[in-house]
């Protein structure tokens, strides 16, 4: 597991060096003070998890992580004022702890981390299995589908959806009609349920119907038919080329 670590104080980041390493699970890609620096260094090295700091030698890791996304990696912030809580939270962050950073305590979230990642990967390992099986007994999935937003229920042909997006603990269908029905359930819900139906999370933001997929560009996008281009993570690109293969 590729971990990154953003902090300027060097004695602070030391310590967090000693920590980390002692968790063989971990292997330190890079670390920096700075926001340029890990700018550029962030994209090339892929870290999977982040330790971060959140007041910086040349800014903040807020407008670094608003720069650059966090679609490929989790965030863990370490700092010393608690007034960033609620923003770090809201940005999406696995999870926050205060300075002092004592050994038990991250210890403790970096093993919480560790132990979703497996779980997360035992879940899709699964999922792929059972599509795959599937898709060899042709069977096919839900047809329609319920989606409540807050006047009414509305039933949906699924050939009628290009894809759905995350927005937190909402979810956007966009349609064939460029309609668009927001409900108040998230993502992995519909991740689930349309799983043998012909669709495929390519992004921790979005939930693709593939049969409206016109290309694939290696760098990391899909096009869709109605010409929108959808992010591919970089943790979703095996699985992006596995399904690209069982229906070719």
């Amino acid at each position: 597991m590729k971990i990154y670590i953003l902090e300027d104080e060097v004695h602070i980041m030391q310590h967090i060096l000693q920590i980390v390493k002692k968790i063989s699970a971990f292997q330190i890609v890079g670390h920096s003070g700075e926001v340029a620096r890990a700018t550029a260094e962030i994209p090339v090295l892929k870290p999977e998890l982040i330790l971060a700091d959140i007041r910086l030698k040349d800014g903040d890791s807020f407008s670094l992580f608003n720069e650059i996304g966090m679609e490929d990696f989790q965030v863990i912030f370490l700092t010393a004022y608690d007034q960033y809580a609620i923003q770090a939270l809201n940005m999406g962050a696995f999870a926050y702890l205060l300075k002092p950073v004592d050994e038990v305590s991250l210890g403790e979230v970096l093993g919480k981390y560790l132990r979703q990642r497996e779980q997360e990967q035992f879940d899709r390992q699964q999922l792929e299995i059972a599509r795959e099986h599937y898709l060899a007994q042709g069977v096919k999935g839900i047809k329609r589908i319920a989606l409540k937003s807050l006047e009414y229920i509305e039933i949906v042909d699924l050939d009628d959806i290009i894809y759905c997006k995350s927005d937190k603990s909402y979810t956007t269908f966009c349609l064939k009609n460029k309609r668009e029905i927001v409900v108040s359930k998230g993502l992995k819900e519909y991740e689930n349920m349309l799983a043998f139906s012909g669709f495929l999370r390519c992004h921790q933001s979005y939930l693709i119907n593939f049969q409206y997929v016109k290309k694939y560009f290696r760098e990391g996008f899909l096009q869709m038919e109605n010409g929108e281009k959808i992010p591919v993570s970089s943790r979703k690109k095996e699985e992006v080329h596995r399904y690209l293969q069982n229906i070719a």
